[in-house]
């Protein structure tokens, strides 16, 4: 689709921790500055850990904070975000999944050169897509009759659905998850708070502070085992859950939708 709604998207692999992975940031981040993403800024990343509940005192949330090394292109249009347990390449200026799920591996390939990882333990794929109803249009035009929310006569403030497939495809995990979910609010065009681009500049065409109600659509589709560091392998592994998340949108999108993206 040339005027395509995707203002998100990111191909995440987890794998076996390596607690010494600051010891090889510098020859992954000179790898992938020879491969364009020469900005690099450390970070800590702080995120919220819920202990389990055992048959004493309830245990109390405890914020934790995680290394990560950000490696972006100079336009900050996407770029890398490196932890001890993960790689993640995310863009705000997605194309096509043709030139998207390559650069994963680009950075995975860095990772294993420098440290011989033993197994990908979590692979997926997670997209966000704007739905901007033009002038004179309506949010009910874009989804999907299901997705359209209770009709209640009162100004709507926000809404959200959300849906759980689990499906069966790709050549080294056949059982993946498919999470689906679709916001309806008014304001400008935000990210889930798990899904924040850190480094990484918006595309103008959703960087908007006033608009009118208008939708997005999360679709977050992974698979997890003990997956063998093959390159290609996880190519055909992440082109599958590509697959079905294409297929998911169209079940979610009206041809109208389709037709004003094209």
């Amino acid at each position: 689709m040339s005027n395509a709604p995707v203002y998100y998207a990111v191909a995440q692999a987890q794998f076996n921790p390596v607690a010494a992975m600051a010891k090889y940031v510098e020859q992954i981040q000179d790898q992938l500055r020879r491969a364009g993403y020469s900005l690099f800024e450390p970070q800590q990343i702080m995120h919220l850990v819920v202990p389990e509940q055992g048959q004493g005192q309830p245990q109390k949330p405890e914020i934790e904070q995680t290394k990560a090394w950000l490696m972006t292109r100079s336009d900050r249009t996407s770029g890398f975000v490196l932890t001890p347990t993960g790689i993640t390449y995310h863009t705000t200026h997605y194309q096509t999944h043709n030139e998207f799920i390559p650069q994963l591996l680009r950075g995975l390939a860095a990772v294993h050169e420098a440290v011989s990882l033993e197994h990908i333990s979590r692979l997926g794929l997670r997209y966000l897509d704007a739905v901007l109803p033009r002038a004179g249009e309506t949010i009910d035009q874009y989804l999907v009759g299901g997705l359209h929310g209770i009709d209640f006569n009162a100004p709507r403030q926000h809404a959200i659905s959300e849906t759980v497939f689990s499906t069966e495809s790709g050549p080294l995990v056949s059982e993946g998850t498919l999470v689906v979910k679709v916001y309806q609010m008014t304001g400008p065009v935000g990210f889930p708070p798990d899904m924040l681009p850190a480094g990484l500049a918006m595309d103008p065409r959703f960087a908007v502070n006033h608009v009118p109600e208008h939708s997005v659509i999360d679709t977050d589709h992974y698979v997890a085992g003990q997956l063998p560091v093959e390159m290609g392998t996880l190519n055909e592994q992440l082109v599958s859950l590509h697959g079905a998340i294409k297929s998911v949108f169209s079940a979610t999108t009206t041809d109208f939708a389709r037709g004003a993206w094209a």
